[in-house]
């Protein structure tokens, strides 16, 4: 059981809402659990009407309103029902040595398991391999340092031994590697070379969306113009920060989201006639320093064969 209090972004929100927000679950996965008894009170509910306040231990109700400051124990899935060893189709090694590996992602693979996803993951599929990844961090995302959307493809690190994860995990905090991205947004950014500097949070009204919304956390994006087609461009996108979404958030709230990208406002006729099931969206270049040596070490990516035939249908 894990012990959370509910903060006040979250105050007078719905159970299911809150535990939604609180293990990035959907509305309905938030619901099972709650149906099945995981979620009850911590103590008794002072901070709600007094003559409807409920002993420790009882069971919390999906349409219950949970004041801010009230206290909830969550019983989390174990880490072993989370986590599947299972090969995953067209997941490539681009450099394995000693204390890391590097991978070069598909599309529809999420870095780990979480409450919620059913699918596979990079750390199922390293070890479907054979590959020994570092026992650091929670048990469903050992080895993880950074990740990457389901929906994105491209190159990946993950630490094999436990110092390879301590020194990479605190160089993503410290924000020394440097993560390029390639995205084809809809239609040409003014400028055509920029930062965009938004701070992002959860959208205030979808569930799974994010936003530039005023308390968001910081998140600052650079980019330049590759190619412009017309219909839309080819860009370059250097990330500062690694907020979840960050990409795709900023260019739509810009009024260019990735092509493909359903979610956060794309057109949809566009993404049918160039093939696109997901965001035009690749992780091209990973490029930090070496957790064992300290050299400087550089990995990149090919564009999958959706995203490049996207192109050639642009370019033709």
């Amino acid at each position: 059981m894990t012990e959370h209090e509910v903060k006040p972004q979250l105050g007078g929100k719905r159970a299911d809402a809150v535990v939604a927000a609180l293990y990035e679950v959907s509305r309905t996965e938030a619901a099972e659990w709650i149906a099945r008894g995981r979620v009850i009170w911590a103590q008794d509910r002072t901070q709600a009407k007094a003559q409807d306040s409920r002993a420790a231990g009882a069971a919390v109700k999906k349409s219950e309103r949970l004041p801010a400051g009230a206290l909830i124990s969550v019983d989390e899935p174990e880490p072993e029902d989370l986590l599947k060893v299972e090969a995953v189709e067209d997941l490539k090694l681009l450099h394995e040595d000693a204390d890391i590996v590097v991978v070069d992602k598909p599309v529809g693979v999420a870095a780990h398991p979480s409450p919620g996803w059913r699918g596979t993951t990079v750390i199922g599929g390293l070890l479907a391999q054979g590959v020994e990844i570092a026992t650091s961090g929670a048990a469903e995302r050992r080895g993880i340092v950074h990740r990457l959307d389901v929906g994105t493809s491209g190159v990946m690190v993950v630490a094999k031994t436990e110092r390879a994860y301590s020194v990479l995990k605190d160089a993503f905090r410290e924000r020394t590697p440097t993560k390029r991205y390639h995205a084809l947004v809809q239609g040409l950014p003014d400028p055509t070379e920029g930062t965009i500097d938004a701070p992002i949070g959860r959208h205030p009204g979808h569930e799974w969306r994010f936003a530039v919304v005023e308390d968001g956390r910081p998140a600052r994006t650079h980019y330049e113009l590759i190619e412009a087609y017309g219909r839309a461009s080819l860009l370059d996108i250097r990330l500062e920060t690694g907020r979840t979404h960050q990409i795709r958030v900023h260019f739509s709230a810009m009024g260019r989201p990735c092509a493909g990208d359903l979610t956060y406002g794309a057109d949809p006729a566009l993404a049918s006639e160039l093939g696109l099931t997901r965001q035009w969206l690749h992780a091209v270049e990973l490029g930090f320093a070496h957790p064992a040596g300290g050299e400087h070490v550089t990995f990149r990516s090919e564009y999958p064969n959706d995203l490049s035939e996207a192109l050639s249908l642009l370019e033709g």
